[in-house]
């Protein structure tokens, strides 16, 4: 279907307020242009308590924050969501995604620890992985002391986040952790070994574009880093049976669209089970912008019920 008309606006006022010029964006501009987006994600969550914390990491203590709604606030081991957020590994932080952790914690149900994992340039790959999976473990070990049911666990993120979660959650299956009960992937960025149609046809003018793309993978990899190691591209996994259920969101008009629907495809095909919706007239990143489009907030209503369902 066409590009959804709020969409289309939000991109045309966007596009207005910035450089006629486009150029490769720095670290310091992209984080600055995600934190100004993040400003259009809906700020009306209701009764959700925020503890800040840290975890102990391979490079020193990672901060998070825990995430309690009403509808988990009296349970003693409520389900858990490790949540990791997008912005190219180079962006982000969780006070950033504030607002859509906590929008994902009330539809949910659920505790979410947001994780502040280590980001590049100043720390590349594979410090933002290696944070995550330690968070993971961390959740894992000490589920009681942040009441959490450690069976009852969800591993996710959006964008380059959703990444991290693809990527924890092949970990887990390849070392035999405890179980995670699913995965959630919003609009996320699975492979850098080739670029598929979609890259193509939307790498201009739809929220994120190819200069911008490039800047990331550029600041994250070191030198003579191979696209194809699942640890980058995951949907390059050769052997995904057996991971946990999926849960998948992509976006029309995403160029990351195509990577995942394929890993949808691929988990499918391997017998894991999987929700996968791609949503018609929509970008990247969609769900953070519930202030402007009505879809951003229906999405996460949705993703909540999987979640809810997922973890029974």
């Amino acid at each position: 279907m066409p590009l959804d008309p709020l969409a289309k606006r939000l991109l045309t006022m966007m596009a207005a307020a910035s450089s006629a010029e486009r150029k490769r964006p720095t670290p310091e501009e992209r984080r600055q242009a995600l934190a100004k987006l993040m400003q259009f994600a809906r700020g009306d969550v209701g009764d959700v308590a925020r503890e800040d914390g840290v975890l102990p990491g391979p490079a020193g203590d990672i901060a998070y924050r825990l995430y309690a709604p009403a509808a988990a606030q009296g349970e003693v081991a409520a389900p858990g969501f490790v949540f990791f957020h997008g912005g190219g590994l180079v962006a982000g932080s969780i006070e950033t995604h504030d607002r859509i952790a906590a929008a994902l914690a009330q539809a949910a149900a659920c505790r979410l620890i947001s994780v502040d994992y280590r980001l590049a340039p100043e720390h590349k790959f594979p410090a933002a992985v290696e944070d995550a999976i330690a968070a993971t473990q961390f959740v894992l070990s000490n589920a009681a002391g942040l009441g959490i049911d450690a069976s009852r666990l969800v591993v996710g993120g959006d964008s380059a986040g959703a990444t991290l979660a693809a990527v924890v959650c092949q970990h887990a299956v390849q070392h035999a952790w405890l179980d995670i009960a699913a995965q959630c992937l919003i609009c996320p960025v699975l492979d850098f070994e080739e670029t598929s149609p979609s890259r193509e046809e939307f790498a201009e003018d739809l929220l994120i574009d190819r200069l911008t793309l490039q800047a990331d993978l550029a600041d994250y990899l070191p030198e003579g880093a191979d696209l194809a190691d699942p640890r980058i591209s995951p949907l390059r996994a050769l052997h995904v049976a057996g991971l946990p259920p999926a849960i998948i969101h992509t976006a029309e008009y995403d160029p990351m669209r195509d990577e995942g629907n394929a890993y949808a495809r691929k988990l499918f095909a391997a017998g894991v089970t999987v929700e996968h919706v791609c949503h018609e007239g929509m970008v990247h990143n969609f769900h953070c912008m519930g202030a402007v489009l009505p879809q951003a907030r229906l999405v996460l209503s949705q993703i909540g019920e999987q979640v809810r369902r997922a973890v029974g």
